[in-house]
């Protein structure tokens, strides 16, 4: 199934975790640490340990003067993705913006990715991936992974999705460290 089909077909706390999981992927861009979302990970289990909107607020507020006024073009993309997240956790809401995180995420890794391509992301997130750089088609997969282990296993996956999260950060955390030393 395509990423376009598995947001289409995934409910509320699905979509939540799916933009969140490409946010929490992007916090290095913004100078973010590993904790900084956790909160609204844990607002989305059974037990609902944590509430959405706080979490929200104070990520927000901890990011609030992180980057300086000329960050670069994936740092704005990361930065727009936690200041659209809605405060309630609707369908309607919650899909728009899991949707835009996907673009958003995708479009970052094409960026930092060094063999980027001109092909259209829409192309790759319905399953047209031949040609994708790297970094890209890593994160598609993990995209990808996140919504079928929610579609699969509900609550239960939401620890899978986040060591996906945590994977995807350690590696963006290496490009952007990498990008940094060749700047110098």
């Amino acid at each position: 199934m395509s990423l376009v089909e598995l947001i289409a077909q995934a409910d509320e706390r699905g979509l939540a975790a799916s933009g969140l999981a490409c946010l929490d992927r992007c916090v290095p861009l913004l100078g973010g640490d590993d904790e900084l979302l956790r909160p609204l990970w844990a607002s989305l289990s059974d037990t609902g340990d944590g509430d959405w909107s706080a979490g929200l607020e104070a990520a927000r507020g901890k990011l609030a003067g992180s980057a300086d006024a000329a960050e670069d073009e994936a740092a704005a993309l990361a930065r727009r993705m936690l200041d659209a997240a809605p405060a309630a956790l609707d369908a309607d809401g919650v899909r728009v913006w899991a949707d835009a995180c996907s673009v958003a995420s995708l479009q970052i890794h094409r960026l930092l990715d060094p063999a980027a391509d001109d092909a259209p992301l829409d192309a790759c997130r319905e399953g047209r991936t031949e040609g994708m750089p790297p970094l890209v088609a890593a994160e598609l997969r993990r995209q990808v992974t996140v919504l079928e282990v929610l579609a699969g296993h509900g609550t239960a996956g939401l620890r899978r999705a986040l060591e996906v999260s945590v994977e995807g950060r350690r590696v963006l955390r290496a490009v952007v460290s990498r990008r940094a030393r060749v700047k110098r």
